[in-house]
């Protein structure tokens, strides 16, 4: 189990532990070097990603980046790296050097200090997922489309969502208008007393109205609930950032990441 921690550096030790530890539940594990490669199960239907080694203090080369992203390209997977930049200061460095021209994005990493100020009611309601809920492949659905832009969605694959539901190392909120239509939705990953909250999206249709704020704050408020003391996440936007940190979030390091998941 993954522990809480202090602010500063052992918050992001403690981070660090969390995201080691958060894909081995549906991934199988290679070290290559100072990398820890994480490959999803084909029934999750998710991408996983190489991290840093849990504990890594050397610095990470060019020679490094080329072996772990030819072992991804030998898998048939994305080439994908992430890790935090305060944490592993070398890597932006090595990877720009193995792969000119390569797009890192860089992000803030966020964590949840305070409830925040005058969160408004929000009219809908936020429900909270069980593996055997109805409305669990229309959210995934609903998610997906959110982020490609679409309002138009048809139900997604669940895969091995209810069986992370019911073991309570995944949570899903569904977020619904005052008509009762299904507009949003968002998930994290409880471990122990940490969680990162992921894949908060709204429809094009329903967002500026508070939704994706109500979704957020549903997450949180289970969490604490379930124990879990440390909640944080990475922003996608300026925008974003701007409205986690009226949630009460605080920007705490760098997110850096070489390529996409899914979800």
């Amino acid at each position: 189990m993954v522990a809480g921690g202090s602010e500063g550096v052992d918050e992001l030790t403690v981070i660090e532990r969390y995201y080691d530890a958060v894909p081995r539940v549906s991934a199988t594990t290679e070290e290559i070097g100072p990398f820890t490669l994480f490959v999803a199960d084909e029934a999750t239907s998710w991408q996983f990603y190489a991290r840093p080694r849990l504990g890594l203090t050397d610095d990470v080369t060019a020679d490094d980046v080329r072996r772990v992203v030819a072992r991804q390209d030998e898998l048939g997977v994305p080439r994908a790296i992430e890790w935090v930049r305060e944490t592993t200061p070398s890597l932006l460095d090595a990877v720009r050097e193995a792969l000119p021209g390569v797009d890192v994005e860089e992000v803030p990493l966020m964590v949840s200090r305070r409830r925040g100020q005058d969160l408004r009611e929000v009219p809908g309601r936020r429900v909270v997922l069980t593996g055997d809920s109805v409305d669990l492949a229309p959210v995934v659905g609903v998610i997906g489309a959110a982020f490609a832009g679409r309002d138009d969605h048809e139900p997604g694959t669940v895969g091995v969502r209810p069986r992370l539901l019911d073991e309570g190392t995944l949570l899903m909120v569904a977020g619904y208008d005052e008509t009762g239509a299904l507009v949003g939705g968002g998930s994290a990953a409880p471990r122990g007393t940490v969680a990162e909250l992921m894949g908060i999206a709204t429809l094009p249709a329903a967002r500026g109205k508070g939704h994706g704020t109500a979704i957020t704050n549903a997450l949180r408020t289970e969490l604490r609930g379930r124990g879990v003391d440390t909640v944080f996440l990475t922003a996608a936007s300026d925008d974003a950032t701007s409205i986690y940190a009226a949630m009460g979030f605080e920007r705490v390091a760098t997110g850096c990441i070489l390529g996409t998941g899914d979800e």
